[in-house]
């Protein structure tokens, strides 16, 4: 196992941090790294927000699903999907764009987010942690405001980054699932009830699995902040879909 390897299998999620900033050498590497990712187009339909003042960390921890930690967290770089960039050229160009779509949208969030994968695989390798916040997905009027979010522009990811707190290291990975439950050779194989039993079981652990799914279920699926999470997508995506409402 080669060492590019080997570090993503041994890279997870930290959430925990030592008390000191992370250089601006270091910095900079993370984040040219994360801007030579692959790209759709080579148009690079992100824009990556360095968020340094600690108001907004000490808010965004609040707004993020009340998390602490995200406060305390020496970095945290937020990758936007922007479609908001490249409509604004083609307009200032007199080029006559249509208004960006859902398909753009699609394009905007895979280029935000293979770029912040390449940001938290830099930061690995640097010694560098990091966690991935997805519950900066809730709250759009708030987030949209706090951050000067115009219409055409997504948080696609937020991601804190720090040196491993003690222990940190030590800590186990979270067990993954089989490559059989999610490798399928050229079609999509919906999977049975034996089968997801099978390919998710082991996350019960002692419980009985029914008991954990219906657990898991509440806590995640069925939850406030997932069903916050699609309130506010959905509001996020009114602008795209402006052609389809005229």
């Amino acid at each position: 196992m080669n060492e590019t390897i080997k570090q993503l299998m041994e890279r997870k999620s930290v959430r925990a941090y030592e008390n000191r900033p992370i250089p601006e050498a270091e910095k900079r590497m993370i984040l040219e790294a994360a801007c030579a990712a692959p790209t759709a187009g080579n148009q690079q339909m992100y824009q990556i927000l360095d968020i340094t003042d600690q108001k907004l960390k000490d808010t965004l921890a609040e707004t993020c699903d009340h998390q602490p930690f995200i406060a305390k967290a020496p970095m945290i770089l937020l990758f936007c999907a922007d479609c908001q960039k490249w409509y604004d050229a083609f307009e200032s160009g007199g080029c006559n764009p249509r208004r960006p779509r859902e398909g753009d949208l699609l394009l905007a969030f895979s280029d935000a987010n293979i770029a912040a994968q390449n940001a938290v695989t830099a930061a690995w390798s640097l010694g560098i942690g990091s966690c991935y916040i997805g519950d900066i997905l809730e709250q759009c009027e708030t987030h949209r405001k706090l951050l000067h979010l115009p219409d055409y522009v997504l948080p696609a990811a937020m991601v804190v980054f720090g040196y491993p707190a003690a222990g940190q290291m030590e800590r186990q990975k979270s067990r993954r699932q089989p490559l059989s439950a999610v490798v399928h050779e050229n079609t999509y194989h919906r999977l049975d009830a034996g089968e997801l039993r099978d390919a998710l079981g082991y996350k019960a652990g002692p419980r009985p699995y029914a008991e954990w799914l219906q657990r898991f279920c509440d806590i995640k699926f069925n939850a406030a902040f997932s069903r916050e999470m699609a309130r506010s997508v959905a509001v996020y995506l009114e602008p795209f879909r402006a052609d389809e409402q005229a």
